[in-house]
C-alpha cells in the first residue's frame, strides 16, 4: 500500500498548502469544483492502484523510482510569501552594551564610487576586527552603513521615497540640518571593537577623501535610561518580525534612518520639580506609566498625535538611541531610529517644533538640544554589494 499511502499524504499536503486558492474557488463554482475534484482523485487513485500492482511485480528498486515518481505527480510547489531582501545587520537586531556612530563629510574633490566601494566592504572589516570563527555574543560586532540622499544619487541613483533632511525651528529650539555623506552605525558589547572598526574604516578609504569626521560610543546607563533618568525605547516592538516590519522597505530591503545628536541641559534635569519633567515627557520617572492627563505639548502627545491615554500611533519607527558623553564636557542623547517610510520621521519632527498643524512645540527640547541632525538611506545587502 506504498503508493496509496504516498499518494494519500500528498492529497493532504496540497490541500492545506493550497486550502486558500480552493475554498476561493468554491465560493463561485462549487459544483463544478466537485465534479472536477472527483475525476481528479478518481484518475488520481487508479494511478496509485496500477502503481502498487506493478510495485508487487517488479523489483524492490524498480518500486522505489515509481513511489518517487508518483510523490513528484502529487507534491506541490511549496508557498511562502515573499520576504524581502536581507537587510544590513544594525537595522533591526537587539542592542548591545555600547555603539559606535560615525558621521563622516567626503570632501567635493573625493571621488563618491570609491568611498562607496571601502563602505560596500564594511562587513569585511568588521570580521577583521571579529574572527567571524571564533566570535560570540559578547564580543561580535552588528554594524550597518547608510548614505546622504546626495551621495547615495551619485553613486546608485534614486531610492524609492525622498528622504531630505529640512531644517527646522520651533518656539523652544531649532533642528539644524547637517548633512553628511557616510554613517556607520555599530553594535557590540566590547567598546575597543567599535573603536578599532572606526580606526579601521577611516584608515581604508580613498587618500584625502574626508573633509570632516566625529565618531561617537554610546553606552547603557541605568538598565536601559536616558541620562535624564527617563526610561528610552518603551514603544519599540520587542519580537524580531515586528521590528523588522517597522524598520525594512519591503520592496528593497533597505531602511530610512534619522540620526540626530541631543545635548542635555543637566542644570535643568537635576534642579526642576520631577513631576515638572514628567509631565512635559507624559510618562513617569520610576516606571515609563504614561500619565493619563496630560498636555498636547508633553513628548508622548506629540509623537502619537494626540494627548488621550494609550492614543493610537499613526507611525512608527525602530529606536536604538543610546547615552553618550561625558561628565567634564558634554553629554546626552544620540538618537537613531529606522524605519520604512521616511514620512514616520517627518511626521515626529514636524509635530515637535509645531509645524504640525497645531502650533504646539515638545516640551522634550526644554531639557535637551537638538544640535546636529540629518536622514540617510541604509541599502540593503543585495544594493550594498552592487557599489563594491
Amino acid at each position: 500500500m506504498a503508493s496509496i499511502r504516498i499518494f494519500r499524504a500528498a492529497s493532504r499536503s496540497f490541500l492545506l498548502s493550497n486550502g486558500q486558492a480552493v475554498s476561493r474557488q468554491l465560493s463561485t463554482k462549487s459544483s463544478s469544483i466537485k465534479s472536477r475534484g472527483a475525476l481528479l482523485v478518481g484518475s488520481a487513485l487508479g494511478v496509485s492502484i496500477a502503481g502498487y500492482g506493478l510495485y508487487k511485480s517488479k523489483t524492490n528498486s524498480a518500486g522505489k523510482d515509481l513511489s518517487k515518481t508518483v510523490q513528484a505527480i502529487f507534491t506541490p510547489p511549496t508557498l511562502s510569501a515573499a520576504a524581502p531582501p536581507a537587510s544590513q545587520p544594525s537595522v533591526w537586531s537587539p542592542g548591545k552594551d555600547h555603539a559606535l556612530y560615525l558621521w563622516i563629510h567626503v570632501k567635493p574633490t573625493a571621488s563618491p564610487r570609491e568611498v562607496a566601494k571601502v563602505a560596500a566592504k564594511l562587513q569585511k572589516l568588521v570580521d577583521a576586527v571579529v574572527d567571524p570563527a571564533l566570535k560570540d555574543e559578547d564580543d561580535e560586532v552588528l554594524a550597518g552603513v547608510g548614505f546622504g540622499p546626495n551621495f547615495y544619487a551619485q553613486v546608485s541613483g534614486k531610492t524609492r521615497k525622498s528622504y531630505v533632511y529640512p531644517y527646522r525651528k520651533g518656539s523652544l529650539g531649532e533642528m539644524p540640518s547637517s548633512g553628511g555623506d557616510v554613517f556607520i552605525h555599530a553594535k557590540s558589547n566590547q567598546i575597543s571593537k567599535l573603536f578599532e572598526l572606526c580606526q579601521l574604516f577611516i584608515k581604508s578609504l580613498p587618500k584625502d577623501s574626508v573633509e570632516s569626521f566625529e565618531d561617537i560610543y554610546s553606552f547603557v546607563y541605568q538598565n536601559g535610561r536616558d541620562l535624564s533618568g527617563f526610561i528610552d525605547g518603551t514603544e519599540n516592538r520587542a519580537d524580531d518580525e515586528g521590528r523588522q516590519q517597522v524598520a525594512v522597505e519591503k520592496e528593497t530591503g533597505g531602511s530610512y534612518v534619522i540620526t540626530q545628536k541631543w545635548i542635555h541641559d543637566f542644570n535643568v534635569i537635576n534642579n526642576e520639580k520631577p513631576k515638572t519633567m514628567e509631565a512635559w515627557v507624559g510618562r513617569e520617572r520610576g516606571d515609563s506609566t504614561e500619565i493619563s492627563k496630560k498636555s498636547i505639548t508633553s513628548h508622548v502627545a506629540r509623537m502619537t498625535g494626540g494627548n488621550g491615554f494609550e492614543q493610537p500611533k499613526p507611525v512608527e519607527i525602530v529606536r536604538q538611541s543610546m547615552p553618550f558623553g561625558t561628565v567634564g564636557k558634554e553629554a546626552g542623547l544620540f538618537f537613531i531610529g529606522y524605519a520604512a517610510d521616511p514620512y514616520n520621521f517627518e511626521f515626529m519632527l514636524d509635530r515637535m517644533v509645531g509645524a504640525g498643524g497645531d502650533g504646539h512645540s515638545d516640551d522634550i527640547m526644554r531639557l535637551s538640544k537638538n544640535v546636529k541632525g540629518t536622514y540617510w538611506y541604509f541599502p540593503s545587502q543585495s544594493e550594498l554589494a552592487k557599489l563594491a
